[in-house]
Protein backbone atom coordinates (compact mmCIF):
# COMPACT_ATOMS: atom_id res chain seq x y z
CA UNK A 1 0.00 0.00 0.00
CA UNK A 2 1.27 3.25 -0.95
CA UNK A 3 2.45 5.62 2.43
CA UNK A 4 0.17 8.97 2.26
CA UNK A 5 2.62 10.36 5.40
CA UNK A 6 4.68 12.37 3.30
CA UNK A 7 3.76 12.86 -0.36
CA UNK A 8 7.89 14.32 -0.86
CA UNK A 9 9.40 10.97 -0.08
CA UNK A 10 9.69 7.38 -1.45
CA UNK A 11 10.24 3.92 -0.26
CA UNK A 12 11.65 1.91 -2.34
CA UNK A 13 13.67 -1.73 -3.08
CA UNK A 14 15.95 -2.61 -5.49
CA UNK A 15 16.43 -6.03 -7.30
CA UNK A 16 19.10 -7.49 -9.20
CA UNK A 17 20.72 -10.53 -9.71
CA UNK A 18 24.27 -9.08 -9.31
CA UNK A 19 25.65 -7.59 -6.35
CA UNK A 20 27.46 -4.30 -7.95
CA UNK A 21 24.38 -3.36 -9.49
CA UNK A 22 22.55 -3.32 -6.39
CA UNK A 23 25.28 -1.60 -4.66
CA UNK A 24 25.99 0.93 -7.27
CA UNK A 25 22.63 1.87 -7.56
CA UNK A 26 21.57 2.41 -3.81
CA UNK A 27 24.39 4.31 -3.59
CA UNK A 28 24.21 6.77 -6.35
CA UNK A 29 20.26 6.86 -4.99
CA UNK A 30 21.65 7.70 -1.17
CA UNK A 31 24.07 10.06 -2.82
CA UNK A 32 21.67 12.05 -5.31
CA UNK A 33 18.10 10.76 -4.35
CA UNK A 34 17.30 12.26 -0.83
CA UNK A 35 14.10 11.56 -1.65
CA UNK A 36 14.25 7.42 -1.64
CA UNK A 37 14.39 5.58 1.26
CA UNK A 38 15.70 2.07 0.28
CA UNK A 39 14.22 -0.63 2.09
CA UNK A 40 15.87 -3.49 1.05
CA UNK A 41 17.75 -5.19 -1.90
CA UNK A 42 16.97 -8.56 -3.42
CA UNK A 43 19.26 -11.14 -5.86
CA UNK A 44 16.28 -12.45 -7.47
CA UNK A 45 12.55 -12.57 -8.59
CA UNK A 46 11.53 -14.91 -5.53
CA UNK A 47 13.40 -12.81 -3.15
CA UNK A 48 11.69 -9.37 -4.44
CA UNK A 49 7.98 -11.38 -4.27
CA UNK A 50 9.22 -11.83 -0.45
CA UNK A 51 10.14 -8.10 0.10
CA UNK A 52 7.46 -6.78 -1.63
CA UNK A 53 5.03 -8.51 0.58
CA UNK A 54 7.14 -7.90 4.00
CA UNK A 55 8.17 -4.39 3.17
CA UNK A 56 5.53 -2.77 0.80
CA UNK A 57 7.70 -0.49 -1.34
CA UNK A 58 6.06 2.34 -3.15
CA UNK A 59 8.46 1.52 -5.94
CA UNK A 60 10.76 -0.82 -7.69
CA UNK A 61 13.74 -1.10 -9.12
CA UNK A 62 14.01 -3.73 -11.24
CA UNK A 63 17.01 -4.84 -12.79
CA UNK A 64 15.84 -6.78 -16.63
CA UNK A 65 18.41 -9.61 -17.22
CA UNK A 66 18.61 -12.05 -14.14
CA UNK A 67 19.10 -15.98 -14.73
CA UNK A 68 15.82 -18.13 -14.30
CA UNK A 69 13.18 -16.05 -14.14
CA UNK A 70 13.69 -11.99 -15.44
CA UNK A 71 12.20 -8.59 -14.80
CA UNK A 72 9.29 -9.26 -16.62
CA UNK A 73 8.80 -12.51 -15.11
CA UNK A 74 8.50 -10.43 -11.77
CA UNK A 75 5.59 -8.53 -13.31
CA UNK A 76 3.97 -11.37 -14.64
CA UNK A 77 3.36 -12.52 -10.97
CA UNK A 78 1.14 -9.55 -10.40
CA UNK A 79 -2.23 -8.67 -11.91
CA UNK A 80 -1.96 -5.70 -9.77
CA UNK A 81 0.71 -3.42 -8.65
CA UNK A 82 0.55 -1.58 -5.25
CA UNK A 83 4.06 -0.28 -6.41
CA UNK A 84 5.92 1.75 -9.09
CA UNK A 85 8.37 0.07 -11.17
CA UNK A 86 11.42 1.46 -12.69
CA UNK A 87 13.07 -0.64 -15.41
CA UNK A 88 16.73 -0.81 -15.27
CA UNK A 89 18.61 -2.64 -18.01
CA UNK A 90 22.23 -2.59 -19.90
CA UNK A 91 20.36 -2.84 -23.02
CA UNK A 92 18.08 -0.06 -25.09
CA UNK A 93 16.11 -2.62 -26.79
CA UNK A 94 13.55 -3.66 -23.69
CA UNK A 95 11.94 -0.04 -24.18
CA UNK A 96 8.98 -0.18 -26.14
CA UNK A 97 8.21 -3.33 -23.70
CA UNK A 98 8.83 -1.49 -20.44
CA UNK A 99 6.24 0.94 -21.71
CA UNK A 100 3.35 -2.47 -22.07
CA UNK A 101 4.66 -3.56 -18.97
CA UNK A 102 3.12 -0.02 -16.90
CA UNK A 103 6.91 0.63 -15.87
CA UNK A 104 7.25 4.51 -14.73
CA UNK A 105 10.15 4.63 -16.41
CA UNK A 106 13.22 2.69 -17.59
CA UNK A 107 17.00 3.35 -16.93
CA UNK A 108 20.09 2.50 -18.63
CA UNK A 109 23.16 1.20 -17.24
CA UNK A 110 25.49 2.76 -16.40
CA UNK A 111 23.47 4.81 -14.42
CA UNK A 112 23.22 8.65 -15.24
CA UNK A 113 22.54 10.58 -11.88
CA UNK A 114 20.95 13.28 -14.20
CA UNK A 115 18.00 10.75 -15.62
CA UNK A 116 17.75 9.16 -12.02
CA UNK A 117 16.98 12.33 -10.82
CA UNK A 118 14.28 13.14 -13.68
CA UNK A 119 13.11 9.44 -12.72
CA UNK A 120 12.57 10.61 -9.13
CA UNK A 121 10.86 13.73 -10.10
CA UNK A 122 8.75 11.50 -11.99
CA UNK A 123 7.88 8.97 -9.39
CA UNK A 124 7.14 11.94 -6.93
CA UNK A 125 4.60 13.88 -9.61
CA UNK A 126 2.56 10.25 -9.48
CA UNK A 127 2.77 10.19 -5.82
CA UNK A 128 0.93 13.73 -5.15
CA UNK A 129 -1.79 13.55 -8.25
CA UNK A 130 -3.23 10.85 -6.54
CA UNK A 131 -3.12 10.55 -3.16
CA UNK A 132 -4.24 6.35 -2.17
CA UNK A 133 -7.35 6.17 -0.23
CA UNK A 134 -10.69 4.50 -0.69
CA UNK A 135 -12.92 6.04 -3.47
CA UNK A 136 -16.69 6.52 -1.86
CA UNK A 137 -20.19 5.58 -3.87
CA UNK A 138 -22.42 7.37 -2.65
CA UNK A 139 -26.34 8.51 -4.80
CA UNK A 140 -25.25 7.50 -7.99
CA UNK A 141 -21.46 9.58 -7.65
CA UNK A 142 -17.73 8.00 -6.80
CA UNK A 143 -16.37 10.82 -4.74
CA UNK A 144 -12.48 10.03 -4.73
CA UNK A 145 -9.93 12.43 -2.62
CA UNK A 146 -6.84 13.65 -4.42
CA UNK A 147 -3.72 15.47 -3.43
CA UNK A 148 -6.00 18.76 -3.56
CA UNK A 149 -9.05 18.00 -2.27
CA UNK A 150 -11.47 15.84 -4.43
CA UNK A 151 -13.07 14.46 -7.47
CA UNK A 152 -16.92 13.91 -7.85
CA UNK A 153 -17.49 11.24 -10.84
CA UNK A 154 -20.93 10.78 -12.22
CA UNK A 155 -20.90 7.19 -12.28
CA UNK A 156 -23.39 6.81 -15.32
CA UNK A 157 -21.10 9.05 -17.20
CA UNK A 158 -18.00 6.78 -16.89
CA UNK A 159 -17.48 5.03 -19.99
CA UNK A 160 -14.41 2.81 -18.91
CA UNK A 161 -11.47 2.23 -16.22
CA UNK A 162 -7.93 1.13 -17.32
CA UNK A 163 -5.25 -0.32 -14.94
CA UNK A 164 -1.75 1.31 -14.92
CA UNK A 165 0.64 -0.44 -12.57
CA UNK A 166 -0.91 0.46 -8.76
CA UNK A 167 -2.91 3.54 -10.79
CA UNK A 168 -6.23 3.30 -12.67
CA UNK A 169 -7.52 5.48 -15.38
CA UNK A 170 -10.92 6.41 -15.63
CA UNK A 171 -12.82 8.21 -18.78
CA UNK A 172 -15.77 9.33 -19.11
CA UNK A 173 -18.03 9.82 -21.62
CA UNK A 174 -16.43 13.87 -22.30
CA UNK A 175 -13.27 11.71 -22.62
CA UNK A 176 -12.09 13.42 -19.22
CA UNK A 177 -9.41 11.16 -17.89
CA UNK A 178 -8.74 10.56 -14.05
CA UNK A 179 -6.00 8.88 -13.28
CA UNK A 180 -6.79 7.63 -9.50
CA UNK A 181 -4.67 5.68 -6.93
CA UNK A 182 -6.24 2.73 -6.28
CA UNK A 183 -5.89 -0.49 -8.54
CA UNK A 184 -9.01 -1.90 -11.28
CA UNK A 185 -9.61 -4.20 -8.36
CA UNK A 186 -10.49 -1.85 -6.06
CA UNK A 187 -13.14 -0.51 -8.62
CA UNK A 188 -14.34 -3.66 -9.45
CA UNK A 189 -15.44 -4.01 -5.77
CA UNK A 190 -16.94 -0.66 -5.70
CA UNK A 191 -18.94 -0.37 -8.88
CA UNK A 192 -22.21 -2.47 -9.87
CA UNK A 193 -21.42 -5.77 -11.47
CA UNK A 194 -24.69 -5.10 -13.45
CA UNK A 195 -23.84 -2.77 -15.13
CA UNK A 196 -19.79 -2.39 -14.97
CA UNK A 197 -17.63 -5.80 -16.40
CA UNK A 198 -14.10 -6.26 -16.17
CA UNK A 199 -13.25 -7.58 -19.44
CA UNK A 200 -9.28 -7.87 -18.97
CA UNK A 201 -6.58 -7.88 -16.09
CA UNK A 202 -6.00 -3.96 -17.09
CA UNK A 203 -9.56 -3.13 -18.39
CA UNK A 204 -13.36 -2.61 -17.15
CA UNK A 205 -16.11 -1.59 -19.18
CA UNK A 206 -19.86 0.37 -18.71
CA UNK A 207 -21.95 -2.11 -20.46
CA UNK A 208 -23.90 1.11 -21.64
CA UNK A 209 -21.32 2.49 -23.58
CA UNK A 210 -20.61 -0.71 -25.59
CA UNK A 211 -20.71 -0.07 -29.36
CA UNK A 212 -20.24 -3.31 -31.26
CA UNK A 213 -18.09 -7.11 -30.16
CA UNK A 214 -15.80 -8.10 -32.62
CA UNK A 215 -13.91 -11.62 -32.29
CA UNK A 216 -12.27 -11.64 -35.58
CA UNK A 217 -8.43 -11.07 -34.19
CA UNK A 218 -8.95 -11.88 -30.76
CA UNK A 219 -11.80 -10.46 -28.82
CA UNK A 220 -12.53 -7.19 -28.35
CA UNK A 221 -14.77 -4.59 -27.45
CA UNK A 222 -15.23 -0.84 -29.38
CA UNK A 223 -16.68 1.67 -26.87
CA UNK A 224 -18.57 4.74 -27.99
CA UNK A 225 -15.58 7.44 -28.04
CA UNK A 226 -13.55 4.97 -30.42
CA UNK A 227 -11.68 3.12 -28.05
CA UNK A 228 -10.94 -0.53 -28.49
CA UNK A 229 -10.97 -2.73 -25.02
CA UNK A 230 -9.60 -6.73 -25.22
CA UNK A 231 -11.34 -9.01 -23.46
CA UNK A 232 -9.19 -11.98 -22.22
CA UNK A 233 -10.30 -15.34 -24.22
CA UNK A 234 -11.34 -16.33 -20.48
CA UNK A 235 -13.27 -13.99 -19.94
CA UNK A 236 -15.13 -13.72 -23.52
CA UNK A 237 -18.13 -15.91 -22.73
CA UNK A 238 -19.29 -14.27 -19.39
CA UNK A 239 -18.97 -10.96 -20.93
CA UNK A 240 -21.46 -11.97 -23.79
CA UNK A 241 -23.63 -13.55 -21.29
CA UNK A 242 -23.38 -10.22 -19.20
CA UNK A 243 -24.15 -7.89 -22.42
CA UNK A 244 -27.01 -9.87 -23.23
CA UNK A 245 -28.79 -9.85 -19.77
CA UNK A 246 -28.12 -5.85 -19.99
CA UNK A 247 -29.48 -5.53 -22.93
CA UNK A 248 -32.48 -7.01 -21.72
CA UNK A 249 -33.13 -4.97 -18.34
CA UNK A 250 -32.94 -1.52 -20.00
Amino acid sequence: MMSTQNINNLTAIIVDDELHGRENLKQIIETYCHEIEILGMANSVVNAKKLVRSLMPEVVFLDINMPVLDGFDFLDEYDERNFMVVLVSAHEEFGITAVKAGAVDYILKPISIKELKQTVKKLLSLKQKSIRVEPVREAGKLVIPSSHGFNVLIIDDIIRLEADGCYTTITNKEGKKTIVSRTLKDFENTLSKDKFFRTHKSHMVNLKYIKDYSNLSGSFVTMTDGSKVEISRRKAPDFIQKVKSFLKSV
